[in-house]
């Protein structure tokens, strides 16, 4: 491996950014696919079929993993998660998914700080392979193409592809902040709602 291009750190960079953060949520994933996406478009360094590509497995395995973690030690972690739940909680999240699994499992990875809790709640809940592995691909094909665009636009304004990089991060950065004030306001009034 020539360690002197920038594809032979980029792509590695960016497949194991984004595998760990969906894993451990201590990596900016969206900002690394976003940042890889301005480089591809303002340089010949990284292609961008390629960046998404490899933006989606990571997450991907990523979000196998979290939700396997649960589902293989599901009777004691679900024995666990019980004495800490009302019953009524345990059995809403059951009906839940079984309604509309699909639904929050793609929802889950497209709202900030959602995947994780998602993933946790549907291995625990014995969400079935069959029904999660499909709907968290359809998730990690739209996660990494919605980043990735806003790489691209960083990368249509400014040639530079550090300028690009850091307008994609401050982008995707905007974008979280945003979903997540957005979820809290439309969380507010369910809190606040219904009678005392």
């Amino acid at each position: 491996m020539n360690w002197s291009d920038p594809s032979a750190i980029g792509y590695p960079a960016l497949f194991g950014g984004v595998l760990l953060g969906s894993v451990i949520p201590i990596v900016p994933t969206g900002a690394v696919v976003g940042a890889a996406a301005a480089v591809a478009t303002t340089t010949d360094h990284l292609s961008l079929p390629l960046v998404i590509v490899l933006a989606v497995l990571g997450a991907y395995l990523g979000d196998v993993l979290t939700f396997a973690v649960p589902r293989f030690g599901s009777e004691a972690l679900l024995r666990w998660v019980e004495r800490r739940q009302q019953a009524d909680r345990l059995t809403k999240g059951r009906e839940q998914f079984a309604r509309r699994g699909w639904q929050l499992v793609v929802i889950g990875r497209l709202v900030p700080a959602g995947r994780i809790p998602v993933l946790l709640a549907a291995g625990t809940l014995s969400y079935p392979w069959r029904k999660f592995l499909p709907a968290s691909l359809v998730a990690c094909v739209l996660w990494a193409v919605a980043y990735s665009l806003l790489g691209i636009i960083s990368g249509g304004i400014f040639d530079s592809p550090l300028i690009a990089t850091l307008l994609a991060t401050v982008l995707v950065l905007l974008v979280t902040v945003a979903m997540t004030l957005i979820s809290k306001l439309r969380r507010k009034p369910e809190r606040t709602g219904g009678p005392r």
